[in-house]
């Protein structure tokens, strides 16, 4: 559950992920408007995905870290991290989890931006589906942002596309 949980967010759930190694596309010719790009999420030191856990219970939580890359490469430039935190909200099949997260992004643009889903999760699944992920808001670069992430699973990272508007 926890691996399933991580993909979700980099919000990663999680997420995320960033943007420090200098420019990156804009979503359109106004930089105004916005950005897009992708990062790597790979998670920090956590519990091994392996590890045998009790079901989960509504109200359980959990929480993990993500450091992000603008390539799939531990030794690549980090430019930013996440921290999310999920809440058991449905158990069955499938269990819901609410999950909020927020990305820091340090370098040019930079800011943090605050991410939020309610993802549906097997947690037998060992490949779980790409996630859609709300961006509720943001500063520095990113004040008054709006948008979404898609995270896809990634081997051990998760693939993290960034739709952010800013006006």
């Amino acid at each position: 559950m926890i691996r399933s949980s991580r993909r979700m967010g980099a919000l990663g759930v999680c997420t995320v992920a960033v943007l420090a190694l200098g420019p990156v596309a804009p979503a359109s010719a106004d930089t105004v408007d916005g950005f897009e790009f992708t990062l790597y999420a790979k998670q920090v030191a956590g519990p091994s995905p392996g590890a045998s856990m009790p079901a989960p219970k509504v109200g359980d939580t959990m929480a993990f870290a993500d450091d992000l890359y603008k390539t799939k490469d531990d030794g690549g430039d980090k430019v930013g991290r996440d921290g999310v935190v999920c809440a058991v909200v449905r158990t069955g099949d499938p269990m819901d989890l609410q999950c909020v997260g927020t990305v820091v992004l340090n370098g040019g643009p930079g800011g943090t931006l605050a991410l939020q889903t309610l993802a549906a999760v097997d947690p037998n699944d060992q490949a779980p589906p790409a996630l859609d992920i709300a961006i509720t808001g943001g500063t520095g670069d990113f004040k008054n942002a709006r948008g979404w992430v898609r995270s896809t699973p990634d081997g051990d990272w998760s693939k993290m596309d960034f739709h952010v508007a800013t006006r």
